[in-house]
């Protein structure tokens, strides 16, 4: 059997072939890797002195994304919008948010913006990893629903190692702007996908 074949069958209990399984979870799995680079990338740069922030701010400037991601309205709030209208354009939506979210963070004039700005990145980077849960929920039928979901820990294990490795090199290299700036051109792919 061909690559081509194998990519065309549609398994038992799927309701999509293989390839297009594949083409839709390499898309969840590229737009989760973007919101967990994002936290590694940012840790990197907030102790330096680029961003010009007073200490007192350092907590808020981290936490306020997190805060607003994990928090126990922004999940349900969109798993129930998922359900009334269905994920993908509410993933989309999230995403498009995050990207908002990011562009403002690097357009940010002062403190108070860059913390109003990382909530509203934060609400969108909420959505991503409910959202992409369903999604695979949706695709994969209950007895391999396990190795796909599994894959999502690789996303966060590579996040870790890359995300701080792009983190000090744009720090290093470039304004503390870019650590923002550098989610649009892979986040707009994957919202206009």
């Amino acid at each position: 059997m061909t690559l081509r074949e194998r990519l065309a069958r549609t398994p038992p209990g799927y309701r999509f072939s293989i390839g297009r399984i594949l083409a839709i979870y390499s898309g969840l799995m590229v737009a989760l890797l973007l919101a967990a680079l994002d936290q590694t990338i940012v840790a990197t740069a907030l102790p330096t002195d680029r961003l010009r922030a007073r200490r007192d701010h350092a907590s808020t400037r981290g936490s306020s994304p997190r805060t607003c991601s994990r928090s126990t309205v922004t999940v349900p709030l969109y798993g129930k919008l998922g359900d009334a209208h269905g994920r993908k354009p509410l993933f989309i939506v999230a995403i498009s948010i995050f990207l908002v979210g990011s562009a403002l963070c690097g357009l940010a004039q002062n403190m108070t913006q860059l913390v109003v700005f990382r909530a509203i990145q934060g609400v969108g980077a909420g959505g991503l990893f409910p959202l992409t849960l369903a999604m695979v929920g949706m695709i994969v039928p209950p007895r391999d629903r396990g190795r796909y979901q599994g894959l999502i820990g690789s996303v966060f294990a590579a996040a870790s190692i890359i995300g701080p490795l792009v983190g000090g090199f744009i720090v290093d290299n470039a304004t503390w702007r870019w650590i923002f700036f550098v989610n649009l051109p892979v986040g707009g792919r994957r919202a206009g996908a």
